[in-house]
C-alpha cells in the first residue's frame, strides 16, 4: 500500500514539474521581445561613448545644450569623458556601467527610441532592450525564436489555431479561443470578438480593421446559421425557411416582419447580420394558380385573377401595377410585391 501511495506522489510530482517546466518556458519566450532594461543618455554625448549613436539609429533632438530632469547641467562632460549627473552618481548608473557605454552582448535585438516631447526629456535618449541573461535563458530563447506576426483578413469563427498565431496570439490564446467555437460559442460582430477576454484592448484595435464576420445570407443560409442569430430559435428557423420556401427567395430583409410575430424589435436586433444574396426571380407570369396561390403577396383568390389577367390582357400590360388597378392585389400587397424580384412577363 505503501508503495502505490509514494507511486501516486511521485506521478503528481512528475506533472506538477512538468507544468511547471512548460510554463516557465513559455513566459521566457513571451518576455523576449520585451526589453527589460531601459538605459537613459544624454544627448550631449560623443558618438564613441554613446556606442550606438554613430549608427544613425538614433538622433538628437535639441542642439546639445539640453537639462536634465534635475535641472543640472547634463549636457556638460568631465576630462575623462563621462557625462554630468546620471542619476544620483557621476558616471555609472545604478547598473553600474558606465554612463555611455551599452552591453555588447544581444546589441542586435536592442530597441532603441529618442524621446524628447515633454520638457523634462529634452536631448534624453532612451534605450529599451535585454539585459544578458543567464545561458539557461539564452538557451530557451534560442529554441523559441519570434514569430512573424502577419495581418491579414480573417474571420474569428472559422479561423484556425494557426492564422490565430500568426495574428500574435500565443498558442494558450489561439486554443481558448477554438475550444470557445467547439463549445457553441460564435462571435456574431467584431464587438463579440472584442469582449473575449484573451483579446486586449491593445490587440483589438490591431486587429479590428481585419476582422471580416460575413453577413448570414437569408436565402442560403442553413438552419444552423439562421439558429445562430440573435433571438432566433428552433421555432423562427423553421418559419424563415418555410417563408423563404413560399417567397422563392427572400429580396430584400424586411421580409422577415412578415412572419408572424417576427416584430420590428426582433429584426433591428439582426438587421445588422443578415444580407439577402442573388435567388432567382419569382416567375409571376408563368406560374399555375395553383402555384400563385402559394405566395404570401398573393393568395388564393388574387392567384385566379392572375391567371385570368394574363389571358384577357396583351403582354405588354403584365405588371403589378396593372393588377392593382384591375382590383386583384390588395393595396398592402401591392407594395410588397413590387419590392421583390419579379420574372420578366
Amino acid at each position: 500500500m505503501t508503495g502505490v501511495v509514494a507511486l501516486v506522489f511521485l506521478a503528481i510530482g512528475y506533472q506538477t514539474a512538468l507544468f511547471i517546466h512548460a510554463a516557465a518556458v513559455e513566459h521566457i519566450a513571451s518576455n523576449r521581445d520585451c526589453p527589460d532594461t531601459v538605459y537613459v543618455y544624454d544627448g550631449a554625448l560623443p558618438p564613441d561613448l554613446s556606442g550606438w549613436a554613430a549608427d544613425g539609429e538614433a538622433a538628437r533632438m535639441d542642439d546639445g545644450n539640453s537639462r536634465g530632469s534635475d535641472g543640472g547641467n547634463s549636457g556638460r562632460s568631465g576630462k575623462d569623458g563621462s557625462s554630468g549627473r546620471f542619476g544620483n552618481g557621476y558616471g555609472k548608473s545604478k547598473t553600474g556601467l558606465r554612463a555611455g557605454e551599452v552591453p555588447r552582448a544581444g546589441r542586435e535585438d536592442a530597441e532603441k527610441a529618442v524621446t524628447s516631447s515633454e520638457e523634462g526629456q529634452r536631448g534624453r535618449i532612451i534605450v529599451r532592450k535585454n539585459a544578458p541573461h543567464s545561458p539557461e535563458v539564452m538557451a530557451v530563447r534560442a529554441a523559441h525564436p519570434p514569430r512573424k506576426i502577419q495581418l491579414f483578413r480573417f474571420n474569428p469563427n472559422t479561423a484556425s489555431v494557426d492564422d490565430f498565431m500568426r495574428l500574435g496570439f500565443t498558442e494558450k490564446q489561439a486554443v481558448s479561443i477554438r475550444n470557445y467555437r467547439q463549445k457553441g460559442g460564435r462571435f456574431r460582430r467584431k464587438s463579440d470578438f472584442a469582449r473575449s477576454y484573451v483579446v486586449s484592448e491593445e490587440m483589438y484595435r490591431r486587429l479590428e480593421d481585419y476582422i471580416d464576420i460575413p453577413a448570414v445570407d437569408l436565402n442560403r443560409a442553413d438552419s444552423a446559421a439562421l439558429d445562430a442569430l440573435p433571438g432566433i430559435g428552433p421555432y423562427f428557423v423553421k418559419k424563415i425557411i418555410a417563408h423563404r420556401k413560399a417567397l422563392g427567395g427572400f429580396s430584400y430583409p424586411e421580409q422577415l416582419m412578415d412572419i408572424y410575430h417576427f416584430d420590428q424589435e426582433k429584426f433591428n436586433g439582426l438587421a445588422d447580420l443578415v444580407t439577402v444574396g442573388p435567388a432567382p426571380p419569382y416567375p409571376i407570369w408563368s406560374l399555375p394558380e395553383d402555384s400563385l396561390c402559394c405566395h404570401p403577396y398573393i393568395g388564393s383568390y388574387a392567384a385566379h385573377g392572375v391567371v385570368v389577367y394574363r389571358q384577357n390582357t396583351p403582354r405588354t400590360e403584365w405588371t403589378v401595377d396593372g393588377l392593382a388597378a384591375a382590383g386583384i392585389l390588395r393595396p398592402e400587397c401591392v407594395l410588397k410585391l413590387k419590392r421583390c424580384r419579379l420574372a420578366a412577363p
